[in-house]
């Protein structure tokens, strides 16, 4: 199993990925990033779980937007149990970091 360390919000994150995933892990660490230097632009600077959260919440906004777009064109698809099982993985992960914050 690879690790990718990521730079965001000027913290550093070890996160583990599968070998050959390094890349992808750390484009979407940068998207995090960005989405988060947004967030401090636009509200100025707030706690650090703070920004996650909103940083995620914008995210999941863009995510469902394209659903819907998706859905509209090809309708609605069945659900995908591994994209089920990968995201219950990226939310335990969230939650681990942001107890970690929490703990600072």
């Amino acid at each position: 199993m690879a690790q990718v360390t990521l730079r965001i919000n000027g913290y550093a994150y070890t996160i583990g990925c599968q070998d050959g995933e390094e890349r992808h892990l750390e484009a979407m660490g940068e998207e995090v990033s960005r989405r988060i230097d947004g967030v401090r632009l636009a509200a100025g600077p707030s706690g650090e779980a703070r920004m996650l959260v909103m940083a995620a919440l914008l995210m999941a906004d863009d995510i469902f937007e394209m659903r819907g777009r998706l859905e509209a064109v090809a309708g609605p698809q069945k659900p995908d149990p591994k994209l089920g099982r990968k995201l219950s993985r990226m939310a335990k992960r969230a939650e681990e970091i942001a107890e970690g914050l929490e703990t600072k």
